[in-house]
């Protein structure tokens, strides 16, 4: 009676086991025709509900079909609660997904909702409909989903490093100029105080020119051409950086694929093993 216990316990874990592992090849895989498919409908109606919470925001549309706006929004929240658990109950370590860049986003798309049902009483409705425009966020879910948004993030992780590099430069240098105007122009033309020095030099050498102060004096025009000039080589850096980095992602080829351990993906085409855990994929 006891091993056929144990033979029926192990027979339960066998099964949950393959159905787990058929739940996860179809939510977080998109090399099969299921995955496809799931990632599909997934995508239609994340743009759906974006657009759902778009017309909200009209209130003459939400005045003619504000029963159907919300009746909606509540079917698409059920949708993405119950995407969101599949998606904890298909990976090995579900709170390792839950604080993952993409779980976070899963979770906001959802809450908003909810939170909607424990702030009753008509003088809270303009905090429910702030909590509601954070629906919006299901406009990012949209990138797990795109082959291309991931050679995008590989490159952009490659290259951070770099552009931290060039962003402290550009801090240094609008220091630097910021402080010089400061000096020359002084608070007669308005450059009052080295801060406000600094952001007209933020503005000006990222060629924005919002033209709310101005040197007046012939160094000052001087040292703003010369800051101008500067400003167009230095917008071409960080884009030629990422692009290097775009060009040698998109040779890498990746698949699909991801662990169910850790859910992490941008393995190689012939990996075994996941990269980050060792688990077998």
């Amino acid at each position: 009676m006891k091993n056929h216990s144990i033979s029926f316990d192990m027979t339960e874990k066998k099964f949950s086991g393959k159905y787990r592992q058929k739940l996860h090849e179809i939510i977080f895989e998109a090399d099969t025709p299921a995955g496809k498919l799931f990632d599909v409908i997934l995508i239609i109606c994340i743009v759906l509900s974006v657009i759902m919470v778009m017309l909200d925001s009209v209130s003459s549309i939400r005045f003619s079909y504000g029963n159907f706006l919300y009746l909606s929004e509540w079917f698409f929240t059920f949708l993405f609660t119950i995407e969101y658990f599949l998606r904890l109950f298909c990976v090995g370590r579900p709170f390792k997904y839950a604080t993952s860049f993409f779980g976070i986003v899963d979770l906001l798309a959802i809450l908003p909702t909810y939170f909607s049902i424990f702030i009753p009483g008509s003088q809270y409705m303009l905090v429910i409909r702030v909590l509601r425009v954070l629906r919006i966020f299901r406009v990012l879910k949209l990138v797990q989903y795109l082959t291309e948004a991931r050679v995008l993030m590989q490159a952009l992780r490659a290259s951070l490093r770099k552009i931290i590099v060039f962003l402290f430069v550009v801090f240094v240098l609008v220091i630097i100029f910021g402080s010089m105007m400061y000096f020359v122009e002084g608070g007669e033309n308005g450059f009052t105080s080295i801060p406000r020095s600094i952001y007209w030099a933020i503005v000006t050498l990222t060629t924005v020119g919002y033209g709310d102060i101005s040197p007046k004096t012939n160094i000052g025009q001087t040292l703003a051409a010369l800051i101008m000039i500067i400003g167009y080589g230095i917008i071409a850096i960080p884009t030629g950086i990422v692009t290097s980095e775009i060009t040698m992602a998109a040779r890498k080829r990746v698949s699909t694929q991801a662990c169910r351990v850790c859910s992490a993906e941008g393995h190689d085409v012939d990996a075994k093993c996941c990269k980050y855990c060792g688990a077998k994929l």
